[in-house]
Protein backbone atom coordinates (compact mmCIF):
# COMPACT_ATOMS: atom_id res chain seq x y z
CA UNK A 1 0.00 0.00 0.00
CA UNK A 2 1.45 3.31 -1.24
CA UNK A 3 0.26 6.57 -0.28
CA UNK A 4 -0.65 9.46 -2.42
CA UNK A 5 0.89 12.85 -2.01
CA UNK A 6 -2.12 14.15 -0.42
CA UNK A 7 -2.36 11.26 1.98
CA UNK A 8 1.41 11.08 2.76
CA UNK A 9 1.44 14.81 3.70
CA UNK A 10 -1.80 14.49 5.79
CA UNK A 11 -0.23 11.15 7.93
CA UNK A 12 2.89 13.46 8.09
CA UNK A 13 1.40 16.69 9.73
CA UNK A 14 -0.98 14.29 12.29
CA UNK A 15 2.28 12.32 13.32
CA UNK A 16 4.76 15.07 13.57
CA UNK A 17 1.72 17.35 15.62
CA UNK A 18 0.59 13.96 17.82
CA UNK A 19 4.36 13.41 18.70
CA UNK A 20 5.06 17.21 19.45
CA UNK A 21 2.19 17.40 22.01
CA UNK A 22 3.53 14.28 23.44
CA UNK A 23 6.96 15.27 23.64
CA UNK A 24 5.55 18.97 25.14
CA UNK A 25 3.27 16.90 27.05
CA UNK A 26 5.92 14.78 28.65
CA UNK A 27 8.29 18.04 29.26
CA UNK A 28 4.90 19.66 31.29
CA UNK A 29 5.25 16.36 33.50
CA UNK A 30 8.56 16.61 34.47
CA UNK A 31 8.21 20.39 35.10
CA UNK A 32 5.25 19.46 37.62
CA UNK A 33 7.07 16.74 38.88
CA UNK A 34 9.89 19.12 39.58
CA UNK A 35 7.88 21.17 41.12
CA UNK A 36 5.84 18.27 43.52
CA UNK A 37 9.87 17.13 44.47
CA UNK A 38 11.15 20.45 45.16
CA UNK A 39 7.60 22.21 47.01
CA UNK A 40 7.13 22.90 50.12
CA UNK A 41 3.86 23.92 50.23
CA UNK A 42 0.93 21.04 50.32
CA UNK A 43 -1.22 22.95 48.25
CA UNK A 44 1.10 23.25 45.50
CA UNK A 45 2.33 20.18 45.67
CA UNK A 46 -1.54 18.82 45.86
CA UNK A 47 -2.15 20.88 42.30
CA UNK A 48 1.05 19.14 40.79
CA UNK A 49 -0.07 16.05 41.33
CA UNK A 50 -3.47 16.09 40.33
CA UNK A 51 -2.52 18.06 36.80
CA UNK A 52 -0.17 15.38 36.19
CA UNK A 53 -2.61 12.28 36.85
CA UNK A 54 -5.24 15.12 34.37
CA UNK A 55 -2.04 14.55 31.58
CA UNK A 56 -1.59 11.15 32.26
CA UNK A 57 -5.10 9.75 32.31
CA UNK A 58 -6.53 11.87 29.64
CA UNK A 59 -3.61 13.70 27.36
CA UNK A 60 -0.43 11.30 27.02
CA UNK A 61 -2.01 8.08 26.07
CA UNK A 62 -4.23 9.62 23.05
CA UNK A 63 -0.44 11.29 22.00
CA UNK A 64 0.98 8.19 22.41
CA UNK A 65 -1.41 5.89 20.63
CA UNK A 66 -1.68 8.82 17.51
CA UNK A 67 2.30 8.81 17.27
CA UNK A 68 2.39 5.21 17.15
CA UNK A 69 -0.48 4.45 14.47
CA UNK A 70 0.57 7.74 12.30
CA UNK A 71 4.30 6.53 12.42
CA UNK A 72 2.92 3.08 11.31
CA UNK A 73 0.88 4.08 8.48
CA UNK A 74 4.05 6.69 7.39
CA UNK A 75 5.73 3.52 7.65
CA UNK A 76 3.86 1.15 5.68
CA UNK A 77 2.54 3.70 3.18
CA UNK A 78 5.76 5.50 2.07
CA UNK A 79 9.26 3.63 0.42
CA UNK A 80 10.89 4.40 3.74
CA UNK A 81 9.31 0.98 5.05
CA UNK A 82 8.85 -0.41 8.43
CA UNK A 83 12.15 -2.99 7.82
CA UNK A 84 13.69 -1.12 5.46
CA UNK A 85 15.85 1.32 7.54
CA UNK A 86 17.14 0.89 11.06
CA UNK A 87 16.04 4.55 11.56
CA UNK A 88 12.21 3.52 11.08
CA UNK A 89 13.05 0.42 13.17
CA UNK A 90 14.28 1.91 15.90
CA UNK A 91 11.65 4.95 16.65
CA UNK A 92 8.95 2.07 15.68
CA UNK A 93 10.39 -0.38 18.65
CA UNK A 94 10.86 3.05 21.21
CA UNK A 95 7.84 4.44 20.33
CA UNK A 96 5.87 1.06 21.18
CA UNK A 97 8.10 0.68 24.35
CA UNK A 98 7.06 4.08 25.91
CA UNK A 99 3.65 3.92 25.19
CA UNK A 100 3.68 0.45 27.19
CA UNK A 101 5.72 2.23 30.16
CA UNK A 102 3.22 5.25 29.79
CA UNK A 103 0.03 2.60 30.51
CA UNK A 104 2.25 0.30 32.72
CA UNK A 105 4.61 2.62 34.75
CA UNK A 106 4.17 6.07 34.26
CA UNK A 107 0.19 6.26 34.95
CA UNK A 108 0.71 4.08 37.97
CA UNK A 109 3.47 6.14 39.20
CA UNK A 110 1.36 9.60 38.82
CA UNK A 111 -1.76 7.90 40.45
CA UNK A 112 0.24 6.52 43.79
CA UNK A 113 1.31 9.77 44.40
CA UNK A 114 -1.79 11.61 43.50
CA UNK A 115 -3.12 8.81 46.40
CA UNK A 116 -0.89 9.75 48.87
CA UNK A 117 -0.70 13.73 48.15
CA UNK A 118 -4.66 13.79 48.49
CA UNK A 119 -4.38 11.89 52.07
CA UNK A 120 -2.76 14.64 53.70
CA UNK A 121 0.63 12.58 53.31
CA UNK A 122 3.59 13.65 51.33
CA UNK A 123 5.28 12.69 48.28
CA UNK A 124 5.75 9.28 48.54
CA UNK A 125 8.51 8.88 46.19
CA UNK A 126 9.39 11.51 44.06
CA UNK A 127 10.92 8.93 41.75
CA UNK A 128 7.14 8.08 40.78
CA UNK A 129 7.35 11.54 39.31
CA UNK A 130 10.70 12.33 38.22
CA UNK A 131 12.13 9.29 36.69
CA UNK A 132 9.37 8.36 34.43
CA UNK A 133 9.12 12.20 32.44
CA UNK A 134 12.54 12.39 32.38
CA UNK A 135 13.13 8.52 30.48
CA UNK A 136 10.52 9.84 28.24
CA UNK A 137 11.58 12.96 27.66
CA UNK A 138 15.45 11.62 26.63
CA UNK A 139 13.70 8.62 24.48
CA UNK A 140 11.89 11.36 23.05
CA UNK A 141 14.58 13.66 22.20
CA UNK A 142 16.62 10.66 20.96
CA UNK A 143 13.63 9.55 18.23
CA UNK A 144 13.15 13.18 17.11
CA UNK A 145 17.24 13.32 16.68
CA UNK A 146 16.85 10.39 14.95
CA UNK A 147 14.14 11.27 12.73
CA UNK A 148 16.60 14.19 11.35
CA UNK A 149 19.20 12.78 10.99
CA UNK A 150 18.33 9.42 9.71
CA UNK A 151 21.48 7.16 10.84
CA UNK A 152 22.14 3.48 10.43
CA UNK A 153 21.55 2.43 6.47
CA UNK A 154 18.94 0.49 5.32
CA UNK A 155 18.48 -3.19 6.83
CA UNK A 156 19.15 -6.48 5.01
CA UNK A 157 16.04 -6.23 3.63
CA UNK A 158 16.24 -2.87 2.58
CA UNK A 159 19.67 -3.80 0.51
CA UNK A 160 18.04 -6.39 -0.80
CA UNK A 161 15.03 -4.25 -2.05
CA UNK A 162 17.91 -1.29 -3.35
CA UNK A 163 19.45 -3.65 -4.84
CA UNK A 164 16.56 -5.61 -7.10
CA UNK A 165 15.24 -2.00 -7.67
CA UNK A 166 18.64 -1.22 -9.73
CA UNK A 167 19.01 -4.02 -11.10
CA UNK A 168 15.18 -3.51 -13.03
CA UNK A 169 15.89 -0.54 -14.18
CA UNK A 170 18.83 -1.24 -15.83
CA UNK A 171 16.64 -4.00 -17.94
CA UNK A 172 17.50 -7.49 -18.61
CA UNK A 173 21.16 -8.62 -18.37
CA UNK A 174 22.95 -8.71 -21.67
CA UNK A 175 24.89 -11.60 -22.79
CA UNK A 176 26.91 -10.51 -26.04
CA UNK A 177 26.30 -7.53 -28.22
CA UNK A 178 23.93 -7.20 -31.37
CA UNK A 179 25.07 -7.66 -34.72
Amino acid sequence: MKLNRTARRAALVVHVTAAACWLGLTLGLLALGITAATTGDAVTLEASVRTMKLFTDRLLLPAALLTLLSGLLLALGTPWGLARHRWVQVKFWLTLVTTTATVLALRPGVDSAVDAVVRGGPLPDPGDVLFGPAVSLSAYVFMTAVSVLKPWGPTRRGRRRRAAQRAGARGPARVGTPE
